[in-house]
């Protein structure tokens, strides 16, 4: 019941709303069943009897119609009489589907309020968890369960308050009018259903097993969907197009056949209950037609008419409440996905305690450690120093602990051994937000969102003005290329920003950093995969970018960081070596090996920088 109770805290704000779709459906449901009584002296009139629908006394349903419309009716000719009781059930029919109809519009506004509620709470916990779950975890599988499996858990509103409650009003209305025209048939009617409810509950099983499989091939779809459209360029350069096609085929039939055996239980449940309800007519037709196989008294024509049709109304309301368990299968299905996602712990709020950051003096690795999961050390006992107004760079092969290094500082990962401090504060103590609003972060692979040039420089940096938008793009060498876009700043920049070349993208988010204006940042080698050209404008913008920050910069490309003051040297997530360019080439040892496998064609005097370091 864990999933259900979570679900009804969802409902829980909307429980006025929730109140009065009961009250519509229960008000709608009477409605159903007072059609039904008007067609006792309706049909009187038509077969022009009088008297008790049974031998015997009339009973307590033939007292409540006289009462009823013993006004309405007084004086009438047979004829009037029979023509105001079709206009009264006129009316209460109309009513009767006025009150459907504004239960069903309630019942939309609680099920997309919870869909809404759930999907925004589901998203902003994405957005919290730890970093590591994404690597794990296919994207798809995550836009399937946000999309597809929250949007079905509203089937839960629709289970519980139109299949469950009305269709039990209506059960209920029913089966009164049932027992007060023979209590004897009524019982024979009752006795037969715990049949159909033994074999729904049969069928359930199966039904419940096979909807969380399908969901769960259906979100691999849409993360193979969402991975090879990322990389159609790939697919179509090494000609694997039939290839791509062959797999999706294959995995389009796995889900095909988890949605045929899913929907081959769930569509038993309609046969089943009909075939019931059709067996259970004419068992009861039989007994009335022979009063003496229960003892009853004879019923009168109108008296068996009247008991078939509200018998028949009431297989209606059975076969749906039979097939409440389904629907209620396939929604609890899809919630126990959304909630797997909800339960993953979250690494991103901040907490008790936690106080705001300031920099004023430097940044400090002491002995930090940190391992992903329960995989081995990347970083083993870092020590280093960052003062203000310094750049320092992290060199190494790859695979030595460079970028993670410089994930600790935004606390995108916190150390798993030491401690990383700003001003003598370890960085756990401080909230992430403030943290971050420190820093500037320039990659290798610019971020661009499907949004106009003008938001995607003025990301994190809510309210910039379009004239500091333009300033911080002219600095950043952008401005230019983006007066020639169509619509200039307010261009849409398509999906992952292809609309662009790497090195204008590079420059859209040097922009984006010149605008936040932050004194500390991160750059992880931003003109390594540029051409001459665009290399050239990216390291003008830069040199712009850097002035007066402190500078933690991740160097792949290791003609970029001989001016640093000072160098890093990882390997194997230890520190190596450490100085500043010319220190380390003349050392000999993996700096060099590192910056000679870049430089093996220029002359030695290049390799050092002329006069100290700056």
């Amino acid at each position: 019941m864990r999933a259900e109770r979570r679900l009804l805290r969802y409902v829980a704000p909307r429980r006025g709303w929730f109140a009065l779709a009961l009250t519509t459906a229960f008000l709608g449901s009477l409605l159903d069943g007072l059609t039904v009584v008007l067609l006792i002296p309706l049909l009187k009139f038509l077969f022009g009897t009088a008297g008790a629908l049974a031998a015997g006394a009339p009973s307590r349903l033939e007292h409540a119609v006289e009462w009823l419309l013993g006004p309405l009716l007084s004086g009438a000719t047979r004829g009037q009489a029979a023509a105001r009781v079709l206009g009264l059930l006129v009316v209460g029919l109309v009513l009767k589907n006025a009150l459907g109809y504004a239960t069903k519009q309630i019942q939309v506004a609680i099920q997309e309020g919870l869909v809404r509620d759930l999907r925004v709470d589901m998203f902003d916990h994405l957005l919290r968890l730890d970093l590591d779950y994404f690597q794990r975890t296919r994207a798809g599988q995550l836009i399937s369960s946000l999309m597809v499996d929250v949007d079905h858990v509203k089937g839960v509103v629709t289970a519980a308050l139109a299949t469950f409650f009305q269709n039990s009003i209506v059960l209920i209305v029913t089966l009164a009018i049932l027992s007060q025209i023979s209590w004897r048939l009524t019982l024979l009617v009752l006795a037969t259903a715990p049949f159909l409810v033994l074999g729904m509950r049969l069928l359930l099983r199966q039904l419940r097993r096979y909807s969380r499989a399908r969901a769960d091939e259906r979100g691999a779809i849409t993360a193979t969907v969402a991975e090879r459209i990322g990389a159609i360029k790939l697919i179509r350069a090494y000609g694997e197009e039939l290839g791509e096609v062959d797999r999706f085929r294959r995995q389009s039939q796995d889900y095909r056949k988890k949605v045929i055996r899913t929907q081959r239980f769930s569509s038993l449940m309609s046969p089943v209950s009909e075939m019931f309800g059709g067996l259970l007519i004419i068992l009861i037709v039989f007994v009335a037609m022979r009063p003496g196989l229960i003892g009853g008294d004879a019923m009168s024509p109108e008296a068996i008419v009247v008991f078939l049709i509200a018998a028949l109304r009431v297989m209606s309301p059975i076969k749906k409440i039979a097939e409440f368990p389904a629907a209620w299968a396939v929604a609890l299905a899809s919630a126990e996905r959304v909630f797997d996602v909800l339960d993953q712990p979250e690494s991103e709020r901040d907490r008790p305690g936690e106080r705001e950051a300031r920099f004023a003096r430097e940044i400090r690795y002491e002995g930090v450690s940190f391992a992903y999961g329960t995989g081995p050390k990347v970083l083993d006992r870092v020590s280093l120093t960052i003062p203000k107004g310094h750049v320092v760079a992290i060199v190494g092969p790859s695979g030595a602990g460079k970028t993670t290094l410089a994930d600790l500082l935004p606390r995108f990962h916190d150390p798993t051994e030491g401690r990383l401090l700003i001003d003598d504060v370890p960085a756990t103590e401080l909230t992430r937000s403030s943290l971050r609003q420190l820093l500037g972060v320039v990659g290798q692979e610019t971020t661009l969102l499907n949004d106009t040039v003008h938001a995607n420089i003025a990301f994190g940096s809510s309210g910039a003005t379009r004239v500091r938008v333009e300033q911080a793009a002219a600095a950043a060498n952008a401005d230019e290329f983006i007066r020639q876009l169509p619509q200039q700043y307010d261009t849409l920049l398509g999906e992952r920003g292809t609309r662009l070349s790497g090195g204008q993208r590079q420059r859209i988010a040097i922009a984006r950093a010149l605008l936040r204006d932050p004194p500390i940042l991160i750059l992880d080698e931003a003109t390594s995969a540029l051409d001459p050209v665009s290399e050239r404008l990216v390291q003008e913008a830069i040199e712009r970018l850097v002035h007066d920050r402190t500078v933690l910069v991740i160097a792949h490309r290791l003609s970029t960081v001989r001016h640093a003051d000072e160098i890093i040297v990882l390997n194997e997530g230890q520190v190596l070596e450490r100085g500043d360019h010319n220190a380390l080439y003349h050392e000999g040892g993996l700096y060099r090996q590192l910056y000679d496998l870049q430089f093996r064609d220029e002359p030695m005097a290049a390799h050092v920088s002329p006069g100290p370091s700056s």
